[in-house]
């Protein structure tokens, strides 16, 4: 690959300018490649006029919109950096993201003004939702573009910060564009796939996941604001949708409604998971559907795609996220870094050209991160004998109790075989004589009677008893982070509280 930017919008708007781009399943608003390139052109034109130059970050504060794309391809257009802004973050979470980045722009959309006159004073310019329209709808299309070297900073994405302060992960030219490649290589993506996007656009499951490799293509993505069940379904049979990327709670709402009962697909064919392992039923019932149904693991700072399963495998092997794509390489080791015989559980290193650059201002978390080109990941995971590789959970979530390990994620998938339990999580709460005791969050099916003795009989049947969870909570709903992925350390605060 060349060492320069990839000016590939502009090569999409050659060679398909009339295929259909980008739709808003809100608004209404319809793009093609050449209708997005014109409106990227003026809106790249408009920075360069007030100086936005090469490496300025400009960010953008916004529900899912095509605003997104725009600023993002103008950002590559013209050198500089796309920040998009976690809407769900607190106003202090705010200040700090800009504190850190320091953009030169900041736009921001109606839904998000409060929040954004707030922030004006930190932001040399700024634009309206009113301002912004008019730039990409009348603006001059006189940008002179930036060749920009492949290693150039292209975006950087902030964490949820539930460690601690959000780490800017930083997005090069070359990342985004091999996220593209490698995954429309390894999962058979072509001009004619549709794929919605519900999950929020300033995480990289909504920007980067489907999105971009889609657009990479030349195929269509179908922008939604809202995740309602029946709303989406629609979305999915009026836009002609093929593949589709949700986290777990968004399967579970979905298959959980009055309409999924009635829904009968005309072009989907795939519907994908990420963000968390997810419970074993939802493939039941997506099966029964005659829909596949496919796990996929990933993470910011690495594409974020980073495995390939068949369908036929992923009926066999349920729970498997299948072997690594075409263009990255999966290792599993110990804590010395020795690899893991198949069977054995070890943490995910991952390595290829789709990895982030480091982290913002932050090279101590990068030399961390970043060791002899490969990535810690932080998450455990096993392979078979077969190549298939299944993801265990977070190192850190691991729990010891009485000395013996616990991975979360096995007692999970068993709650969630229970008819009365709709979503399950579990954690490790501390505990003076065991270290840690094993701790259910439990939400149970609408009008289910479910009793703690119930579940402990049911776990019992098939998990070692130091696996059984020692105490159950039953909640209405599980506490969620701002990338919407359950929040296990708040849920240890409130098991530990309510105890």
């Amino acid at each position: 690959m060349s060492a320069a930017r990839f000016p590939w919008l502009e090569g999409r708007a050659r060679l398909t300018p009339a295929k259909t781009a980008v739709v808003e399943a809100g608004t209404g608003l319809r793009l093609t490649y050449a209708e997005l390139n014109r409106r990227v052109g003026r809106l790249a034109a408009w920075m360069q006029q007030n100086g936005i130059a090469p490496g300025d970050r400009v960010a953008l504060l916004a529900p899912n919109s095509a605003a997104y794309l725009e600023l993002l391809f103008a950002a590559g257009r013209t050198g500089a950096v796309f920040v998009p802004l976690n809407y769900r973050f607190s106003d202090k979470e705010l200040a700090y993201v800009l504190e850190d980045c320091s953009p030169k722009l900041l736009v921001c959309s109606d839904r998000y003004a409060e929040a954004g006159e707030k922030l004006q004073a930190r932001v040399p310019i700024t634009l309206s939702q009113h301002e912004y329209k008019a730039v990409v709808e009348r603006g001059q299309e006189s940008c002179r573009p930036v060749s920009a070297d492949a290693e150039a900073p292209w975006a950087i994405i902030y964490t949820g910060g539930t460690t601690g302060k959000s780490k800017g992960v930083i997005l090069s030219h070359r990342a985004i564009l091999w996220n593209a490649i490698n995954t429309a290589a390894s999962w058979g993506l072509t001009d004619e796939d549709v794929t919605p996007v519900y999950l929020p656009m300033f995480h990289t499951g909504g920007l980067n996941a489907l999105t971009m490799p889609v657009l990479y293509m030349g195929g269509t993505a179908v922008i939604g604001d809202q995740f309602h069940p029946g709303t989406v379904l629609g979305v999915l049979e009026r836009e002609r949708c093929t593949i589709a990327l949700f986290v777990p709670t968004m399967h579970h709402m979905l298959i959980e409604s009055t309409e999924f009962s009635d829904y009968i697909p005309s072009t989907m064919h795939t519907f994908l998971s990420g963000g968390a392992p997810c419970p074993h039923n939802i493939y039941a019932a997506y099966a029964a559907k005659g829909l596949q149904f496919k796990e996929g693991y990933g993470m910011t700072e690495a594409g974020p795609n980073n495995f390939y399963i068949h369908p036929d495998l992923a009926r066999v092997k349920v729970g498997s996220v299948g072997v690594p794509m075409l263009h990255n390489e999966i290792s599993i080791v110990d804590e010395f870094g020795a690899e893991m015989p198949p069977g054995a559980t070890g943490e995910i290193l991952i390595r290829g050209p789709h990895l982030f650059s480091g982290y913002w201002n932050n090279p101590a978390a990068t030399q961390e991160a970043l060791q002899d080109g490969w990535l810690h990941t932080g998450d455990l995971g096993r392979r078979d004998a077969d190549g298939c590789h299944y993801i265990v959970g977070r190192k850190k979530d691991m729990i010891i109790t009485g000395g013996e390990n616990v991975y979360p994620l096995e007692v999970e998938h068993i709650l969630a075989a229970h008819p009365a339990v709709s979503e399950a999580v579990v954690i490790g709460v501390p505990h003076p004589k065991w270290g840690e005791v094993v701790t259910a969050a439990i939400v149970p099916q609408s009008g289910a009677q479910l009793t703690v003795e119930a579940l402990k009989a049911f776990c019992a049947e098939h998990l070692a008893r130091y696996k059984v969870p020692k105490s159950f909570f039953f909640l209405s709903q599980l506490p969620m982070t701002p990338v919407g992925k359950i929040d296990k350390k708040q849920l240890v605060v409130l098991c530990s509280e309510i105890a």
